[in-house]
């Protein structure tokens, strides 16, 4: 009998048959296990006018070219020849929660290995290392990550995608008989093509996603009886990866999970690493980009400080404009020196005020980018990716420097490392604010993938060198946020669009695959700067509430009563911040007739956030019923407190005011049954409820 393997997370099963020559089968792929069964041995008959014995076709990383006849995880040649790969004799190697599966193929002269692991969390990762056992150069032109199995019958894909300033708008799709595919070819994880996807049929739910940060693929191919494989991997330009005599390629990995908790957690537990080894209480974060722009005044940016230290805010962060001739966006980009013009005696007079002031300091980079107006490209203009006798195409006035090179990777650590080594800088803001095009050496060969990787060894070293600092990964907001930059950095910035409707959205995508506490979420301005919608301090504020909480504006131009009202808010974020972050505690609900709900629950207390974007078609709104999650605490509740004092009802009746008012126990089993009757909210406007358990039920005390 063939052996059964089976990596068994708790949450997801992924139970395989390794066969003497072929890639491993796939049995099962869910909740659970599937037991060494005879009838699994039973080979199945070919298809009509087919190959005289079946190959399967549900199986992981499928080569293709032996009666495989869909996509083909992997494939590659050697100057055309060993086009052809097959491999077989695997070995298993387990070790803890990791099983390691190795084939050959002595053809065409190749190892595999693909290596799963069961997480904690649970999630199940797989990964690839495809190996030249060669005397010649091996052309890999694509080695997936790691290979799903969706059931057959109706099968949704709920995608993500988007533009700068409106990132995760979420997508539903029925899969035809065809093959799904999606590619990205921007050279960070972009804003139009996540890769990350939740597959839906009657019998299952997973999601999957990728931990890469450059070009990816996805693949959904239909196998011969009807069920799907879902492919995650690196995508590749032509000849970008050639593997010489005894070279190994070393895949991204790839992810599923059975829901968002569980990738939450996985997030939490085992992806991010806090500089002393847990997570602190999210920092409220005064972020001068939209308060200043490159206008860098030291007394004012010393009073804004002030200013904000005195609303409780505990983070300033210095954003782009304090280095080189940096006064718009144009030039200056890889002088990493401190500007002697708006800084006279350096950064360190900023740096102490704002740490004497109880707050930590945080700045601005973007190291990837060089603009041709600058000292850097003067000097060395065979540092950016370019293709020689293509034109130079500028973005944002911005060209890439090639990290791969180590003197480029060493001159960028060394102004990093000189900032943060003589200044109390506890976190950087991380930049990247262009797609990469044409990118290559001076050898004219394609480089993404070789920058990808080197991007990650600069912020492995500069964590490395400097473990006491946090890192927020921006890409024109959410343009890196993927499990691979999350690997590296603690926060990520979910969008360049502050705009408390557009947030709306925007969050509840994001917050899929990413805990709150990592999305930051600022409270900007009104009128809007990016779209330019006028919407109430109330509106702003309690939509980035549940998340990592920061403002994004100059304090010094707030009215006094703007000011006491923003106090109030940011000392609710800290009362609750370590409800709406707890493991576990999150909950959201779809939105319906434009009304958002989302929140956190405990034993002790619940949060649930209500915001009205667009107006309801509806005359009355859906009496509000709260997840299983949330009413399977049980109890008699009431409504301790609402915010805003006086919020933006359309009309509310006297039994209405007696539930607000926290006049009337209920239970929370029924809150799941037969809702809350909530008044009707006016559009773009918000409340947050907290439910405390009723005086005198013993349930809770």
């Amino acid at each position: 009998m063939s052996e059964i393997i089976t990596i068994d997370s708790g949450q997801l099963a992924l139970s395989l048959r390794l066969p003497e020559l072929g890639m491993p089968e796939i049995l099962s792929f869910g909740a659970e296990p599937v037991s060494a069964d005879p009838l699994f041995e039973i080979e199945r008959s070919s298809r009509v006018n087919g190959m005289d014995i079946a190959v399967p076709s549900a199986v992981l990383l499928p080569t293709g070219g032996m009666g495989f006849f869909g996509w083909p995880a992997i494939s590659g040649h050697r100057g055309g020849r060993d086009f052809v790969a097959q491999f077989g004799g695997w070995t298993v190697r387990r070790n803890s929660n990791r099983t390691v599966l190795t084939g050959v193929d002595a053809v065409a002269c190749l190892s595999l290995a693909i290596t799963l692991t069961a997480h904690a969390s649970g999630l199940i990762s797989m990964a690839t290392t495809l190996t030249n056992t060669g005397h010649e150069d091996y052309q890999l032109d694509r080695c997936m990550s790691g290979t799903f199995l969706a059931p057959a019958g109706d099968v949704q894909v709920m995608s993500f995608t988007g533009i700068w300033g409106r990132e995760f708008q979420t997508r539903r799709e029925l899969l035809g008989n065809g093959t799904w595919i999606q590619e990205n070819r921007r050279g960070r994880t972009s804003h139009d093509r996540f890769p990350m996807l939740f597959i839906e049929s009657e019998t299952q739910i997973f999601g999957v996603t990728l931990g890469f940060s450059g070009n990816h693929q996805i693949v959904i191919d239909r196998t011969d009886d009807g069920r799907r494989l879902v492919h995650l991997g690196e995508l590749f330009e032509p000849g970008e990866i050639i593997l010489g005599p005894g070279e190994s390629y070393q895949s991204p990995i790839a992810y599923a999970g059975a829901d968002t908790e569980d990738f939450h957690a996985f997030v939490r537990e085992e992806l991010t690493t806090w500089p002393s080894g847990t997570m602190s209480p999210r920092p409220v974060t005064l972020n001068t980009w939209e308060g200043n722009y490159f206008d860098h005044q030291m007394d004012s940016l010393k009073a804004q400080a002030t200013a904000a230290a005195e609303l409780g805010i505990e983070r300033f962060v210095l954003d782009d404009g304090w280095f080189g001739k940096r006064d718009n966006d144009t030039t200056s980009l890889g002088d990493w020196d401190i500007d002697p013009r708006k800084y006279p005696s350096g950064l360190k007079p900023l740096v102490d005020h704002v740490t004497g002031l109880g707050m930590q300091f945080g700045i601005w980079f973007e190291p990837e980018m060089v603009n041709p107006v600058s000292e850097l490209y003067k000097e060395h203009p065979d540092w950016a990716l370019t293709i020689e006798g293509r034109p130079i195409l500028e973005s944002r006035t911005q060209l890439v420097l090639d990290v791969s090179r180590p003197d480029v990777s060493d001159y960028l650590f060394g102004k990093i490392d000189a900032v943060l080594s003589n200044h109390a800088v506890s976190y950087i803001k991380w930049d990247m604010n262009r797609d990469l095009t044409h990118a290559a050496g001076r050898d004219g060969k394609p480089k993404i993938a070789a920058q990808t990787r080197a991007v990650y060894a600069l912020m492995d070293r500069v964590r490395a060198a400097h473990p006491d600092v946090e890192i927020e990964s921006c890409a024109s907001g959410g343009g890196r946020i993927d499990y691979g930059a999350l690997a590296r950095t603690h926060r990520v910035w979910t969008s360049d669009c502050t705009d408390a409707l557009e947030r709306l959205e925007i969050q509840r995508g994001a917050s899929v695959f990413v805990p709150p506490e990592i999305l930051g979420s600022h409270i900007s301005a009104s009128p809007n700067h990016q779209t330019g919608r006028r919407h109430s301090l109330s509106f702003r504020a309690i939509i980035a509430l549940a998340y990592h909480l920061g403002v994004e504006l100059n304090p010094l131009e707030l009215t006094d009563e703007e000011r006491s009202e923003l106090k109030v808010y940011i000392e609710t974020y800290k009362r609750l911040r370590d409800l709406f972050h707890a493991p576990g505690a999150s909950f959201r609900i779809e939105p319906l007739d434009g009304r958002y709900v989302w929140g956190a629950s405990s034993d002790e207390r619940i949060v649930v956030i209500v915001a009205q974007g667009p107006q309801m078609v509806g005359e009355q709104p859906v009496p509000l019923r709260l997840p299983d999650s949330v009413t399977q605490i049980g109890g008699q509740w009431t409504i301790a407190k609402i915010l805003p004092v006086e919020p933006s009802f359309i009309r509310i009746s006297e039994g209405q005011k007696r539930l607000l008012s926290g006049n009337v126990s209920f239970d929370l089993n029924n809150a799941g049954l037969s809702g809350l009757p909530l008044p009707m909210l006016q559009p773009e406007s918000a409340l947050l409820l907290e439910l405390i358990p009723s005086k005198g039920d013993k349930t809770h005390g």
